[in-house]
């Protein structure tokens, strides 16, 4: 009753666009091959060790596809990685509006992430 009320409102206010210390997924991690699974893997078990919530998007789409799809899911940060990316132990930074924060070391994005969680923003 009165908690699906209140979820059902959340929702409403929010328009699904959940702040990131709210949102169900925080980031959406996006290899742009195969070949960089493994270390998109790598960034989620990192984010996990922070109590952040991530998904590894490894399926068969293109990348533009999948990042469109993290959009329409709403999801705050989207986490391109590809060779340069897993070369500098980096992710390519991408915020649900289609803001490009460009690459940043995986532990310059956590402490971002983490600010916006603290603040409630």
């Amino acid at each position: 009753g009165s908690m699906e009320r209140f979820v059902g409102g959340l929702v409403e206010h929010y328009a699904g666009a959940f702040p990131v210390w709210l949102a169900p997924v925080q980031a959406a991690i996006i290899p742009i091959t195969d070949d960089q699974i493994p270390f998109a893997q790598e960034v989620q078990r990192k984010m996990a060790e922070v109590d952040l919530r991530s998904n590894v998007n490894d399926g068969r789409d293109r990348m533009q596809a999948k990042i469109r799809n993290a959009q329409l899911l709403k999801i705050p940060y989207m986490l391109v990685v590809g060779d340069k990316e897993q070369e500098a132990s980096a992710v390519a930074i991408r915020l649900r509006s289609g803001e490009d924060l460009k690459a940043k070391p995986i532990e310059e994005f956590i402490e971002i992430a983490q600010k916006a969680i603290e603040s409630k923003e």
